[in-house]
């Protein structure tokens, strides 16, 4: 039976190679030093965001970070699913949607307004998910790097 569960350091070892997979999706290679931050920052009471691991019989099926922040539309938060990975043996158990509703779960929980995510236009495959789970809006994201 799959479970989900907010992650706790012993998880790290667990949560690395599917957030490299996840990485490599993306073609998005990160310094290890932002790997580890990442996960150390998820497991800080003091920060905005949070792990939820899926697992089933010991073993970790995917991944979902959340990040919570104010909203000048907003009474309260919003809650930003920022990532979002199942293993690839894992995919079309419902790992991905039980994933999204812990997530909603807590968002709610927390009083937050909204939950939303973007994905990738190519991503066709978790498109047929979120289209069950969400509105799919017309905003685009444009991205400027600062560094």
């Amino acid at each position: 039976m799959m479970h989900i569960e907010q992650a706790a350091l012993a998880d790290k070892s667990a949560w690395w190679p599917l957030w490299q997979a996840y990485l490599t999706f993306y073609n998005h290679p990160l310094p290890d030093e932002i790997s580890d931050l990442t996960f150390a920052r998820c497991l800080d009471p003091e920060e905005p965001m949070q792990l939820l691991l899926a697992r089933e019989d010991g073993v970790t099926l995917g991944f979902v970070t959340l990040v919570f922040h104010r909203s000048t539309w907003a009474r309260t938060t919003y809650c930003y699913l920022e990532d979002l990975y199942v293993d690839e043996r894992a995919r079309g158990k419902g790992v991905g949607r039980a994933l999204i509703e812990a997530v909603s779960d807590i968002a709610r929980a927390q009083g937050s307004e909204r939950l939303y995510w973007n994905t990738d236009a190519a991503n066709t495959t978790a498109q047929g998910l979120y289209n069950t789970l969400a509105e799919k809006t017309d905003f685009l994201v444009y991205r400027r790097m600062l560094d």
